[in-house]
């Protein structure tokens, strides 16, 4: 995006004091917002939220220092948006992984400032030729952030099409940790699992905790989330809506090596505890049927 058309942007959609449009990291169009609850940063190639930092506090999110931003190249950190698959097309896997609208140029709707200083900004996405040549539905997607004293995002995803359609998806979020091996994440206590790694379905004795490659799929739960952090002295608090399942991803020591936009070592610094409809929790909308998919993250002292 060029800097007449980020101009454009500013004219429109800019905040006094709030929010503002700059070309962002590898020059992909960015929006960075500063009030007086905290300061963030979402870039325009997938409705990413790239970073969230309350004042006073330690980073929330988590990115990679090795991660690629380019135009059509996923962005490792921050809130990827998985979707209309998540993980690998389940027909297609030369496909891309998690779908193809966090590596889409989404459109800017609306922005705002709320009454209590939170700033909200809502961008959108629609089916096109391109999308079609990758999945044949007609679609509206809107994401909607307001940025506070706690981070919200919302995926509306909208049938306009006249046929039915199975979707899956996930707000994929990366948080940010003083050390992986330990934290606890507690609320999925109890809860069923299917472990990636091995594929085999198994119970949560007590909290979870990282000390090995970690990618498991937490079943039938809508129970909110708290990442204990004693290193950081902080919980981060994720609650949840329009989705039965959470999951819980570290790539660890081997699969971090492995990864060309991960740093060997960044598995110490950041775990995944992500907001999804990851199957089996599939979501079914018949035509002008709307879901939606939230995530509400905040930070609290321990």
């Amino acid at each position: 995006m060029d800097s007449a058309s980020l101009a454009l942007l500013n004219q429109r959609f800019a905040l006094n004091g709030q929010l503002r449009f700059e070309a962002g990291p590898g020059g992909l169009p960015a929006v960075y917002i500063a009030n007086v609850h905290t300061q963030a940063a979402l870039v325009l190639q997938g409705a990413h939220v790239l970073s969230y930092q309350p004042r006073g506090q330690e980073p929330v999110l988590w990115a990679s220092s090795f991660g690629h931003f380019a135009p059509g190249r996923p962005i490792r950190g921050g809130i990827p948006v998985c979707w209309p698959w998540f993980g690998a097309h389940p027909a297609d896997p030369a496909k891309p992984g998690h779908g193809f609208v966090r590596t889409a140029l989404w459109e800017v709707l609306s922005t705002r400032s709320e009454a209590d200083g939170s700033t909200r900004i809502e961008l959108g996405l629609a089916d096109s030729p391109a999308t079609h040549a990758l999945w044949p539905h007609f679609f509206a997607l809107r994401l909607a952030a307001v940025v506070g004293p706690q981070l919200q995002v919302e995926l509306r995803i909208h049938n306009t099409g006249p046929e039915a359609f199975t979707c899956s998806g996930a707000l994929h979020s990366y948080f940010s940790v003083s050390e992986a091996a330990s934290i606890a994440i507690c609320g999925l206590e109890g809860c069923a699992y299917t472990d990636k790694l091995d594929g085999q379905r198994q119970l949560q004795d007590g909290p979870v905790r990282i000390a090995a490659e970690t990618d498991r799929v937490y079943l039938d739960t809508a129970a909110e989330c708290r990442i204990l952090d004693p290193g950081l002295k902080r919980a981060i608090r994720l609650a949840k809506a329009g989705s039965r399942t959470t999951v819980v991803w570290n790539p660890w020591i081997a699969k971090a090596a492995r990864l060309e936009d991960f740093g060997d070592h960044e598995y110490r610094r950041m775990v995944c505890v992500e907001t999804a409809n990851a199957p089996p929790d599939l979501i079914a909308l018949s035509p002008g049927a709307e879901h939606c998919l939230q995530t509400s993250i905040r930070v609290e002292p321990i």
